[in-house]
């Protein structure tokens, strides 16, 4: 049986992408750091790591050691805290993977409370739009959006998303505004950053548009500045522009259409058995950050209470205080995520 630090001294070099970076991290010298690792080549019998001078790339053995240790290690760490009695406090680092424009509008402003409660607990948030590897990369969470492929990976349904077609008032300046899918053919429309169709949910059942325009983009963040800017309409979640749509500088297209109610937000992790403490409580808190209504939607949610309530007092012959009135700053405003 190998040496379980020399299990765990692999899985930091292959979370760390280094043997220097695991070294500083263990407090070794990187020599020591490649004098174990072959130690433990040598008695599974099998290389685990390519290695060059730059970098390092696990084999396909190495893939499938690293994919079985990491509950092991996991599961030791919960046993030592379950004795220690420290099996609810969150300790070392916690590497996190989420798109960038969710991460930084819904999670990078609730870190400081969730950091306050976990002193002891580092947080590696990491921001792309690309889909990683989480084993490969030495994630302990990654948070996705969209419709779940089959996978290995544990997933928990944080929240629902809600996308709908809008447009900033300024684009239907000299414009009709669509009454049908077909009319949306005489519209300038934004194709997603990923090229897909737009695939919605309608009066008749599922339905795929193409859209098409004059503006493409790898970015999801230029496609929303560019509605907002009034190039065209545009198919977006609520967690993006529900502001927007609260203040009135978005205006939903075709309100009988949303997105596929099959997309929502979830956090995956490799195993669900021996779940480190830093992964569990960060997905409970994300759970009570986002349910059991996530606050992107309560304030367009709110915000049309109000404004029904407007036309209501104006029906009866008098007007409301400016302060009641349905705003970007009334009440049931959503906090900057």
């Amino acid at each position: 049986m190998a040496d379980l630090s020399d299990l765990e001294i692999f899985a930091r070099v292959v979370s760390a992408g280094s043997l220097s970076a695991a070294g500083r991290e263990l407090d070794l010298s990187p020599a020591v750091v490649s004098k174990r690792l072959r130690r433990l080549e040598d008695r599974l019998g099998t290389r685990l790591l390519q290695r060059t001078t730059r970098q390092i790339a696990l084999t396909e053995a190495g893939q499938g050691f690293f994919e079985r240790i990491v509950p092991i290690l996991a599961g030791l760490d919960e046993a030592e805290a379950f004795v220690t009695r420290r099996s609810t406090m969150a300790r070392g680092t916690l590497k996190i993977t989420a798109p960038t424009s969710f991460g930084r509008l819904h999670i990078a402003p609730f870190l400081r409370q969730f950091m306050i409660d976990n002193p002891d607990l580092n947080i590696n948030l990491m921001l792309t739009d690309k889909v990683v590897d989480i084993v490969g990369e030495g994630f302990d969470l990654a948070i996705r959006i969209g419709e779940l492929a089959d996978s290995s990976l544990v997933a928990k349904r944080l929240a629902p998303v809600t996308r709908v077609l809008v447009a900033a008032p300024s684009y239907f300046r000299d414009r009709i505004a669509p009454k049908t899918l077909d009319d949306l053919s005489h519209h300038i429309c934004i194709p997603p950053h990923n090229g897909e169709s737009w695939k919605l949910e309608g009066p008749d059942g599922p339905v795929i548009y193409r859209p098409q325009g004059p503006l493409s983009t790898n970015s999801s963040e230029v496609v929303r500045e560019a509605v907002l800017g009034g190039v065209g309409i545009a198919l977006r979640s609520t967690w993006d522009v529900g502001p927007e749509l609260a203040s009135g500088a978005l205006q939903r297209v075709l309100p009988d259409y949303e997105g596929s109610r099959n997309i929502a937000i979830h956090a995956l992790y490799p195993s669900k058995q021996f779940l480190p403490a830093k992964v569990r409580l960060f997905i409970d808190y994300l759970v009570g950050l986002y349910s059991p209504t996530p606050p992107w939607d309560q304030r367009i949610t709110v915000t049309a209470e109000q404004a029904g309530s407007a036309n209501g007092a104006k029906r009866r012959g008098f007007t409301m205080e400016p302060s009641a009135r349905g705003n970007g700053d009334s009440t049931g405003r959503q906090p900057r995520r």
